[in-house]
């Protein structure tokens, strides 16, 4: 019965899809040997560094501030809720018609992918500190900095690296779709190459390599957080 359903699902989709792993193995490798795609590589890495930087400089501190103060947090929460309820890829047009064409407004949609869920995390983990840690430090007499450097950004980090793990997946996602629509470089130039060529094995080997990056960023991540966050076990 299974090798029947897979025959009639063969008949039925076509043979352009079809494509075994070998073929997509064996393209990736082709692409491998030539300059052009690590180039290509090189300016999908630059975009998605640049991006996914740049949320982190931004998502952590920010975060930590909305925790600190209620009254401003109250203030703008409202905006950045309807802000990140809007789907990304409908404001790559509005992007597009301000900035024109170009790295910076890619990198735009890079960071807008990956900076709320760094947001989120790090405002719910300063959130979650034990009022009894920010007094002793006060009696300590620690200052605002102190207590952001020694209780607030060491305690939120777990939920700092939840946000970066999840963002890192965003990021490459808002890498791809500002490669699309934007102006045609990278990776996802590659997969648009393939796509319009019929290649389904450059296709599916391109977004293999998106996925081994993606889950090998995910890696490092989970590891500096084992490394930092020792103290939770």
């Amino acid at each position: 019965a299974g090798i029947a359903l897979w025959e009639i699902a063969g008949r039925s989709t076509s043979q352009a899809f079809m494509v075994p792993f070998s073929e997509t193995v064996m393209r990736l490798i082709q692409l491998a040997g030539t300059a052009n795609f690590w180039q290509q590589l090189a300016e999908s890495a630059t975009l998605f560094g640049t991006g996914f930087a740049l949320s982190l400089i931004v998502g952590v501190p920010a975060g930590v501030l909305l925790a600190r103060m209620p009254a401003l947090r109250v203030g703008v929460e409202p905006y950045i809720m309807i802000l990140y309820a809007t789907p990304m890829v409908a404001l790559i047009p509005f992007i597009l018609s301000i900035m024109g064409f170009g790295f910076a407004p890619k990198v735009l949609v890079v960071f807008l992918f990956g900076v709320f869920p760094v947001l989120y995390n790090t405002v719910e983990g300063a959130r979650s500190i034990k009022p009894e840690l920010i007094e002793v430090a006060r009696s300590f007499r620690s200052g605002e900095w102190a207590l952001w450097r020694e209780v607030m950004l060491p305690y939120t980090l777990p939920y700092v690296m939840t946000g970066v793990r999840q963002a890192i997946g965003r990021c490459l996602v808002g890498m791809v779709a500002a490669e699309f629509f934007l102006s045609s470089t990278g990776l996802g130039q590659l997969i648009m190459g393939a796509s319009q060529n019929f290649d389904t094995g450059g296709v599916f080997a391109s977004i293999l390599i998106i996925g081994l990056i993606g889950v090998g960023l995910m890696r490092i991540g989970l590891m500096i957080e084992q490394h930092f966050a020792r103290w939770r076990q």
